[in-house]
């Protein structure tokens, strides 16, 4: 389809000189697309042609404003046309811009990924995290070691991206760097925020990962069983350090918290909730969600063993994320479990076990202040434990359903002998031999009627409407119960 495209020129009478002349102004239209800039000349409005945009007479200032006028035109002419010759989609802001000479022209990669780091800076403690703008620094690291291998050069334009290009860093990422598939799709998922700030500046008009698809790979995430558990918690280690650690850890496993939450956790954030039981409070670093965890009496423990040892009323003597790391994998090891210990499995840990032991995930999404069920869901595993656990629920509330369901009629029958049995239905005695007998005798009583049954039974033994037994049949009853 073709492009529609005009130029309009026009007075803003609203902002009148004291002099009484008004700004002239100009408009850019591209296909109902607009845009306007001031043209940074002005004339009073009795010398304005409205029709035909241009000042009236032949004055000197008219015959100067008009060939100004006339000059802008033919320049943004120039720049909308240059610009349809090599792109696609041309929008009235990118010419203006280009025009005024406000275009950022051959914006290159590394400068647009310095540019979004030091915005993210800016905003650490605010609505960015240190986290955050670490992992920025550490994705354009790779990138400006991609373009010096790839592209033997410091840096390069921004519209030389397109999807060779993304693969190329794909495998790069994947090979040089050894980076597994979900770290390398978090790596490209922050190259693709720089590529739609340009493109949102204007800068670029096409996004070269339209057509190119970031692969995430499931993970069955680790966590560690109540026994594993139970073996790090009653381990005895000569280290302090490894003691420290490994209580870090526990307390984790017991309340769910993250790394930062952990390490950032003061005595503040405890305190008495409406069960007048103590209760950890506060929001998560990470995404500002508020957390609410009963304290149990394991994590209780771990809090009282180091109150008053710590400075700024910390709860946690917590090292680096890098070094607690490092000492879990040598607990591990002393403790012979055959994972890969990490602070963050404990968190997994929580959410698999407090589901195990029959917590809602509504209830474990809200402890560890999860925004959304389905974040929840890749925490949590359903055990096997878990589905054994709830099927022999669902048996005993079966069995317990059949045992309701049966009358005194029922529990007399079943304490009848077989022999006994066969006299209620009039058959003859010889046939109670056959084992199967006990089956489709016991299928025939069940399908009767609640009034057919005491009318059978009542002229069978003679019973009155309480159904009295003999004192044999009693104690087959109280035998059974």
């Amino acid at each position: 389809m073709k492009s529609t495209f005009k130029i309009l020129f026009f007075l803003k009478r609203d902002k009148q000189k004291s002099d009484g002349s008004v700004p002239i102004m100009c408009r850019i239209t591209i296909d109902g697309q607009i845009s306007r800039f001031n043209t940074k000349l002005s004339i009073h409005p009795n010398m304005w042609d409205v029709k035909s945009s241009i000042a009236l007479g032949r004055t000197k200032e008219a015959v100067e404003i008009n060939a100004f006028l006339e000059t802008i035109k033919t320049s943004i002419y120039n720049v909308y046309h240059d610009l349809l010759t090599k792109e696609n989609n041309v929008n009235p802001d990118r010419v203006k811009n280009i025009f005024l000479g406000l275009e950022v022209k051959n914006q290159t990669i590394l400068e647009l990924f310095m540019q979004h780091i030091d915005d993210i800076e800016k905003l650490v403690g605010i609505s960015r995290t240190k986290s955050t703008l670490q992992k920025y620094r550490v994705a354009e690291k790779h990138m400006a070691n991609f373009i010096k291998e790839y592209y033997h050069a410091p840096d390069i334009s921004l519209k030389e991206v397109n999807h060779s290009f993304l693969r190329n860093f794909e495998v790069y990422l994947m090979t040089t760097c050894k980076c597994r598939e979900n770290t390398t799709a978090k790596f490209l998922q922050r190259f693709r925020t720089i590529v739609l700030f340009a493109k949102n500046n204007g800068w670029i008009t096409v996004d070269p990962f339209t057509n190119y698809k970031i692969r995430f790979k499931k993970v069955d995430r680790g966590y560690l069983t109540q026994e594993q558990i139970d073996i790090i918690m009653n381990k005895q280690f000569s280290s302090e350090r490894l003691e420290k650690i490994r209580d870090i850890f526990i307390f984790s496993c017991y309340t769910g918290l993250s790394y930062v939450d952990v390490k950032n956790l003061t005595h503040a954030n405890i305190r008495k909730s409406f069960d007048e039981k103590l209760w950890i409070m506060g929001k998560r670093e990470k995404t500002s969600t508020s957390f609410n965890i009963p304290l149990l009496e394991i994590p209780m423990k771990v809090v009282d063993k180091y109150k008053g040892t710590m400075p700024d009323d910390k709860v946690l003597p917590v090292p680096s994320n890098q070094k607690l790391n490092e000492y879990l994998k040598e607990i591990g090891s002393i403790c012979g479990i055959e994972k890969d210990l990490t602070f963050h499995l404990a968190r997994h840990t929580f959410a698999t076990l407090t589901l195990t032991k029959g917590v809602s995930i509504e209830s474990v999404s809200k402890m560890l202040g999860h925004t959304n069920i389905k974040t929840t869901q890749i925490y949590a595993r359903i055990t096997d434990v878990k589905i054994s656990n709830d099927m022999i629920s669902f048996a005993e509330k079966l069995e317990e359903k059949r045992i309701k369901s049966h009358n005194n009629l029922d529990k007399l029958f079943e304490c009848l002998s077989l022999r006994e049995k066969m006299a209620l239905f009039n058959l003859p005695s010889t046939l109670s031999d056959d084992p199967e007998r006990v089956k489709r005798i016991s299928i025939m009583w069940h399908s009767l009627s609640d009034e057919e049954k005491s009318s059978l039974w009542s002229a069978t033994f003679g019973s009155d409407e309480n159904f009295t037994l003999r004192p044999i049949q009693i104690q087959k009853l109280a035998a059974n119960q």
